[in-house]
């Protein structure tokens, strides 16, 4: 891709108005633009590293075996009256009526939605267990949206949900959610601690959400530093997490004897990035699901829900992963793997380099975008650094006369001289 034919209007000046290190580098890098109070218009850098994101959630979730499905943004409000949650869900859903007088909302979330499509489609235990998850967007009229993408209004979400004939087995597929979470979170280069919590308006006995430790992170968390040295590849791993100690301040205050000695009670600051729950029959007992099992009899099948924000993933992401220079991409979910900067556009041998090397790469399979604009060097350093692609490459011409580039890893800054044959081979061992 030619920088000189993409849209990535960088900022050289924090915005005012954006007060967390996330919001400033998403603005500055050209990764959004706010169209109204909380919601945001995704621009194309941004919006590769939302879909390489949606990426790996997906994978995990086919990994974990849920079966994707999409669900419509719009709702009747009938279904929420059917589980007794509209008129209790509160002011943050957004209600309104159609054309023909009939209620709607945009939904904030889809248990009823996917109960109802459960319930017509099913009806043996021989269908069960099932987990369907979709990646949407959802909507939550926040009384004060801000921080960017942490705390927006419009958003978009990987909400799963399972369905079984026992609590055995629903606690099982809550066990392949929980580990489909620690992997996913992992392949976007991120530690998480899963925090018991509790179930808020979905309801259920059974919740964790997971929270990614960041120094910037908008809530406190006490831990059992135990949790760090778990081997998240261990298939032990969930069932280990789940049996150490892990609260938010709000609840760790309510603890009256703390089961951590104080030298193993960590503190961070940490985000949430997802939350799970187990709430049994709540939704299909209210909803009217039932299937027939094994002895002939009905029975209401027990749920779970798993949602995990995928656009607030990526604040995440930069609030755990950013320097002074700007934003430090995992490669997992970089919008490009490869930044090549041609210092001279005007210079014949210069950019017939760059174009053949530009080529060479795409044709291994590597992104790149490639800086071909009439500008100065240092703003092209400057650039790239800010927008933090994994690897930056600099063609100039005493390089091209020696045959040679500057190779520079934007997570170490250490840079390297190197032939152009080699490139290739440092890039991909």
């Amino acid at each position: 891709m030619l920088l000189s034919r993409y849209l990535l209007p960088v900022m050289k000046e924090t915005p005012a108005d954006a007060q967390i290190v996330s919001h400033q580098l998403m603005l500055r890098a050209g990764l959004i633009r706010q169209t109204a109070a909380g919601i945001y218009a995704w621009l194309p850098l941004g919006l590769r590293v939302l879909d390489r994101i949606a990426d790996i959630v997906r994978r995990e979730q086919n990994r974990a075996g849920a079966v994707e499905l999409l669900m419509p943004t719009i709702q009747s409000a009938d279904l929420w009256r059917q589980s007794g949650r509209y008129d209790a869900y509160g002011p943050e859903m957004l209600r309104f009526q159609d054309r023909g007088g009939r209620e709607m909302l945009y939904g904030p979330t889809n248990e009823e939605m996917i109960t109802s499509i459960f319930r017509d489609c099913v009806k043996s235990y021989r269908d069960l267990p099932r987990t369907l998850y979709h990646i949407q967007w959802k909507f939550r009229d926040e009384v004060r949206p801000r921080f960017g993408v942490m705390r927006g209004r419009e958003f978009l979400m990987k909400d799963a949900y399972s369905f079984d004939m026992d609590e055995e087995g629903g606690r099982a597929s809550y066990d392949a959610q929980f580990t489909a979470y620690l992997r996913t979170f992992a392949a976007l280069g991120l530690r998480a601690v899963p925090v018991r919590a509790p179930t808020g308006p979905i309801g259920g006995d059974l919740s964790h959400e997971f929270h990614i430790l960041a120094d910037t992170g908008e809530s406190e968390v006490f831990y059992d530093s135990a949790l760090d040295a778990v081997d998240l590849t261990d298939p032990d791993a969930p069932a280990t997490l789940r049996g150490l100690y892990a609260m938010e301040a709000e609840e760790h205050e309510k603890v009256v004897n703390c089961p951590v000695p104080p030298e193993r009670l960590a503190k961070r600051r940490g985000i949430e990035v997802g939350h799970i729950f187990f709430f049994g029959t709540k939704y299909s007992a209210a909803m009217g699901m039932q299937v027939q099992a094994k002895d002939g009899s009905l029975v209401n099948p027990l749920m779970g829900s798993y949602g995990v924000g995928v656009s607030r993933l990526m604040g995440a992401i930069i609030e755990a992963s950013h320097d002074s220079a700007g934003i430090v991409w995992p490669d997992s979910v970089a919008p490009f793997d490869v930044g090549l900067i041609n210092l001279r556009v005007d210079d014949a041998a210069c950019s017939e380099a760059a174009h053949a090397l530009q080529a060479k790469l795409e044709a291994a399979g590597l992104s790149v975008l490639h800086d071909d604009r009439d500008a100065r060097g240092g703003e092209k350093f400057a650039t790239m650094d800010l927008i933090g692609l994994p690897w930056a490459i600099t063609i100039g011409p005493k390089g091209v006369a020696a045959g040679t580039v500057e190779l520079k890893r934007r997570a170490t800054g250490e840079k390297h001289e190197v032939s152009f044959e080699s490139v290739l081979a440092k890039l991909i061992p």
